[in-house]
């Protein structure tokens, strides 16, 4: 089994910055990619910003610029850094792990943008 265990999150003043990690741990053999989604109050879920295994990452138009994802690749980590936040980066943020071609979701943490 695989586990994924994110931290980070908090509030924030608008224009602040915050830094997500999530770990996959377990056995994990074979890491794919691993995702950042955030889901605010009464939207779907969406996806925030990708790293596959070729190091490869992309972003939802809305935060270009102002996220960068990157990993550490000997501790199965991914972190999410987070500048010139908006309120409306408001949300619950997901870590998504796919290893050996499953998915794995964390338990998600809450970061607020307050105006």
């Amino acid at each position: 089994q695989v586990q994924v265990v994110e931290s980070g999150g908090g509030l924030v003043q608008a224009g602040g910055s915050l830094r997500l990690s999530c770990t996959a741990s377990g056995r994990v053999f074979s890491i794919n990619a691993m995702r950042w989604y955030r889901q605010a109050p009464g939207k779907q879920r969406e996806l925030v910003a990708a790293i596959i295994s070729g190091g490869i990452t992309n972003y939802v138009d809305s935060v270009k610029g102002r996220f960068t994802i990157s990993r550490d690749i000997v501790n199965n980590t991914v972190f999410l850094q987070m500048t010139s936040l908006k309120p409306e980066d408001t949300a619950v943020y997901y870590c998504n792990a796919v290893v050996s071609w499953n998915n794995y979701w964390g338990q998600g943490t809450q970061v607020t943008v307050s105006s």
